[in-house]
């Protein structure tokens, strides 16, 4: 009996969760915006590099910038190109913090004096709660090097040169192997590192999964696929198929490790165009999610992986490939029917006579029958577009980001925005933090 009425809660907890989803009166509750550390682009800066004391002080004033605009999230870079802005015994020092991979750059002595334990997550974490806003530590899975970077500056313990075997380069980047199961525990057990010791409030991921395509050039991941089909016969549904694991076991490490600690992706703004499939947009972009980067966002909703999505919508209202308007609804209608399908999946589950057992531990997502949340729909903005001369006219024009916040309002399933990054936001292009005050403070 006692096993029955749980299911019958879980039920109504289902349908109840389903009716507020479709029936929010003020959507957007998640106020994001992104601080990217990779190449310095938003923090700390290059005179910075090295100088805790003035990294301090430069977050302070970003944070304290973000809440007088109304924004109560930060994403946090802290794991650009398989390094650490956090105190790690798996990944080395990013040396855009350090100024050198693995270690601090003694400056002149500039570190005599610096309490050791400067952790820079952890000092962000304090700062961010402290003004009540969230912190989502942002990592890039697969990513080792950037262009600018040279594998000579990687240290002797780094994980590439331990196991130069789970590795191959793609024009002037190297990456992970995503065929090997070897790297999806690697990166569990770094996800797994950060959320059993930090009190962050979700693990990012952004839309870096396989590389993005270059011209004539294929990846050379065919003799992995050749040695480990696993089953497939196309080399694109095995790609797919890897990221799926991927993004699963990362979900299942969260959920076992801190169940109040979420996942997000923040994906590129295109999961298919429509004339390569009838679920897809109304749109024509040259590169997709599914098509071109291997990664099925809305299998990953279906299946109650992940807690919110936030697609990069960085196109103009009008965009004749990638239309802001098309695509702002298209996300909201189809994270709606994917959120549906799995809650017809978990009242299947549910409702069964009998549950069938756990193949291992490692498929026990919930400590009990009651499914994860549903995937919220964030939105990501882009201000960096405002106000250049390289940008189309809708960019130069009024304000364009306002005009997208009016959108998001009218579609009550958008639960949130989020804005590429803190740097650009914080010059205030055509006055666009005047119209963030606008929307999110009293």
């Amino acid at each position: 009996m006692a096993a029955f009425l749980r299911k019958i809660i879980t039920i109504v907890l289902i349908l109840d969760s389903l009716f507020l989803i479709s029936a929010k009166a003020d959507n957007i509750r998640f106020r994001g915006a992104w601080i990217a550390t990779v190449a310095n682009i938003d923090w700390p800066s290059p005179e910075a590099v090295g100088y805790p004391a003035t990294q301090q002080q430069e977050m302070i004033a970003i944070l304290d910038s973000l809440q007088a605009l109304g924004i109560n999230a930060v994403i946090f870079q802290v794991r650009p190109t398989a390094d650490a802005l956090y105190w790690s015994e798996l990944e080395p020092w990013s040396h855009w913090l350090t100024g050198v991979q693995g270690f601090w750059q003694d400056n002149g002595g500039i570190l005599a004096g610096i309490d050791e334990q400067y952790d820079p997550l952890e000092f962000v974490t304090a700062e961010a709660h402290d003004r009540n806003m969230e912190v989502h530590a942002w990592l890039n899975p697969y990513r080792v090097t950037i262009s600018s970077m040279d594998t000579s500056m990687l240290v002797p313990n780094h994980v590439m040169r331990m196991h130069p075997d789970w590795f191959w380069q793609y024009g002037e980047q190297w990456y992970f192997e995503p065929g090997l199961d070897e790297t999806r525990q690697w990166i569990c057990h770094v996800v797994e590192d950060i959320v059993s010791r930090y009190d962050i409030d979700a693990i990012h991921m952004d839309d870096y999964f396989y590389p993005y395509p270059k011209p004539r050039q294929p990846l050379p991941d065919k003799a992995c696929f050749e040695a480990n089909p696993r089953g497939f016969t196309d080399i694109r549904d095995w790609r797919r198929n890897n990221v799926n694991m991927a993004i699963r076991d990362i979900s299942r490490t969260i959920r076992r490790t801190n169940p109040n600690v979420e996942f997000g992706i923040s994906p590129f703004g295109v999961w298919r165009n429509n004339t390569r499939d009838s679920l897809g947009s109304a749109t024509t972009a040259g590169l997709t999610n599914y098509d071109n980067l291997y990664a099925d966002v809305l299998y990953w909703i279906r299946e109650g992986w992940i807690d919110y999505v936030c697609p990069q919508l960085y196109w103009h209202i009008g965009n004749r490939a990638a239309d802001f308007y098309t695509l702002a609804h298209w996300w909201a209608q189809s994270v709606d029917r994917a959120n549906l399908d799995y809650a017809k999946k978990a009242f299947r589950r549910l409702t069964s006579d009998e549950m069938a057992p756990p193949a291992s531990k490692d498929d026990i997502i919930h400590p009990s029958p009651i499914p994860a949340k549903f995937c919220k729909l964030y939105i990501g903005m882009a201000p960096y577009r405002l106000g250049s001369e390289k940008e189309a006219a809708a960019w130069r024009t009024g304000n364009e980001i306002d005009r997208q916040m009016k959108i998001n309002r009218s579609i009550p399933l958008i639960e949130g925005e989020c804005f590429y990054s803190v740097k650009p936001l914080l010059r205030n292009p055509l006055g666009v933090c005047d119209t963030l005050r606008h929307y999110y403070l009293p």
